[in-house]
Formats: structure tokens, C-alpha cells, sequence
């Protein structure tokens, strides 16, 4: 007896109707389970994974004149926050009213929030824990204040393109015409460059992408067997992003929630866009979503990007 729409959560459904798709899919926010958050951090530090250390370096170089843009009269909010660790590196430069941290994860959050307070006993830190996906709320007594978004990692690189205009325009609303977004984008490159990045040497972002069905399992009681799927992340030149997939290495079939979810060999789950963007490309997104790029800072290599948008 197949199961009404009724009787699944929203998530389950979201989910259903992914693996359901003519090319199954399943979004990406399913990543971040305990262990995936983990394993993130873990790639994070990868040798081949160039964006984070690159955005730690232009960070911490141009911390001052990162500060020279933002006040210390502002409110930092950070979406996505995670472990806050980025934010650490130009705190002290800025010095900002408070700095307000979100994230899906209360027990994550908490525990990025308590090693913040200990580091910089002077800084007000008010966490939000919401989804993501969800426009954020921030609290009432920083509602007149000027906001300023930080929203680093080249996040905004896995927004499909319309997507990513969404999300600026809600920021752009968030922060109003006296504020503005420091924001990371990473940026077109070598081919061979990127794919590296995403098919690391020690498998890391394999168990990552595979982790997801662990996280599915447990959303949708089902027995995804991830013995029987492999990681592939490959860029797609025509659309500049790369593109993570799962790949079934075998004729299977599952019942999840009445529906019958099967796979024939080599039929893949695409769980991942990054989307990778040209300085031109940045100016039109800030350009669509009220937005000014008033400065960008890169290394030597151009391989990322850290932009500065200015409410218009």
C-alpha cells in the first residue's frame, strides 16, 4: 500500500521526489549530518581542496582593509555558519557591535559559539538556529542596526544560478541599503585544478559524498547499501561548475515509502553543483541583487575570489 503524501514529512517527501526524478538527485543540505559536518572540515584541509586555505590567506592579509568597509558600529550575521572559523580571522581587525552565527546544527553551533567566547571574551555573540533554507530572523534588538552578511567558502557557488540571485536578494533585504556582503566565490579555472579538488587523494570527499546516504537512511528508514555506489565529481565546462554524482555500481532496487526506487548499473544520484564564476560573471550577480562590487580581493594564482558588495 503506497503511503499518502500526507503521512511523510516535507524532508521525506523532498527526498522521495529527488530519488523519484528521471535524474535522481538528492540536495546537497543532506550532507550535513554530524558525521558529514565532520568529514567537510576534514576536506577543508585537504591539500588538493585549494579554496579554504586560499580564503584563510586573503583573509588574514587583508584583514585590515576588510575592516576599513565594515564598522565596528555593525552586526556581523554569517549564514551557514558552521564551525566560525573564518570569521575568527578578521575579528579583531573589525571589531564589530556582535556577531551573530547560523546554523541547522544547535549542538554544532553551541560548540563553535563556547570556543568563540573563549578567544574573544569582548565580542556579544547571539547564535540563530534555523534552516538554512529559510529567510533568517534576526533578533529584534539588531533589527535597526547597520547588518553586514559574511558569507565565505564559496557557498554560493552551489546555488543554481537563480537560486544564488534569490539568496543575494534576501541578503540585500536583510541588510538594507546601509549595509553590504563579504563573500566568497570561487573562480574559473584549469580543469585539471578543480577536479582535484574534488577527487582528493585520500578519498575524503568520496566518504563525504557517500555519507549522504547514511543521512538518507535515517530520514527515510531505507537501507541505502553504499558499498554498492562510488564518488564521482567531474566539471562540466559548458556550464563551468563541477558536478558531484553517486554511481550505482549495480542493478538494485529499493521500497522506500511505498514507492519503488530502482537503479540500473551505472545510473547515478547527482548530489552537488559548484559553480564556478568569472569577475564579469560576479558583477552581473551583485548587479541583479542590488548589489555593487566595490572591491575584490584574490591571490596570485586567481584561483578565489573575496568580494565585498556594497548595497546600492
Amino acid at each position: 500500500m503506497m503511503l499518502s503524501e500526507q503521512t511523510c514529512t516535507m524532508e521525506q517527501q523532498e527526498l522521495v521526489n529527488g530519488l523519484l526524478a528521471e535524474q535522481k538527485y538528492i540536495n546537497p543540505k543532506f550532507f550535513y549530518d554530524k558525521r558529514g559536518s565532520e568529514l567537510f572540515e576534514e576536506i577543508t584541509k585537504l591539500k588538493e581542496y585549494y579554496p579554504t586555505i586560499t580564503e584563510r590567506n586573503l583573509l588574514t592579509q587583508y584583514s585590515s582593509e576588510i575592516a576599513s568597509f565594515i564598522t565596528s558600529s555593525a552586526v556581523i550575521v554569517e549564514p551557514g555558519a558552521g564551525s566560525c572559523e573564518k570569521v575568527q580571522l578578521i575579528l579583531d581587525a573589525i571589531r564589530p557591535k556582535a556577531y551573530l552565527p547560523q546554523d541547522v546544527s544547535r549542538r554544532f553551533l553551541e560548540a563553535a559559539v563556547v570556543n568563540l567566547k573563549q578567544k574573544f571574551p569582548w565580542l556579544s555573540i547571539e547564535p540563530i538556529v534555523s534552516d538554512f533554507s529559510k529567510p533568517l530572523q534576526i533578533p529584534e534588538d539588531h533589527r535597526d542596526d547597520q547588518l553586514f552578511v559574511f558569507y565565505p567558502g564559496s557557498t554560493i557557488g552551489n546555488f543554481e544560478p537563480n537560486d544564488a540571485v534569490k539568496f543575494l536578494k534576501n541578503m540585500r533585504q536583510l541588510v538594507n541599503e546601509k549595509g553590504g556582503v563579504l563573500i566568497g566565490v570561487d573562480l574559473q579555472k584549469d580543469v585539471s585544478v578543480l577536479e582535484a579538488a574534488y577527487n582528493d587523494s585520500k578519498d575524503v570527499t568520496a566518504q563525504f559524498n557517500l555519507n549522504i546516504l547514511n543521512n538518507v537512511n535515517r530520514h527515510l528508514n531505507s537501507n541505502f547499501d553504499i558499498k554498492t555506489f562510488t564518488h564521482k565529481a567531474l566539471y562540466n565546462t559548458e556550464l563551468n561548475r563541477i558536478e558531484m554524482h553517486l554511481i550505482s555500481t549495480v542493478a538494485q532496487s529499493y521500497n522506500i515509502l511505498g514507492h519503488e526506487i530502482s537503479f540500473n548499473q551505472g545510473e547515478t544520484i547527482h548530489t552537488e553543483n559548484s559553480y564556478k564564476y568569472s569577475l564579469a560573471c560576479i558583477d552581473k550577480l551583485a548587479e541583479e541583487t542590488g548589489f555593487k562590487r566595490v572591491k575584490t580581493w584574490t591571490d596570485a594564482k586567481n584561483y578565489f575570489s573575496l568580494n565585498f558588495f556594497q548595497s546600492v
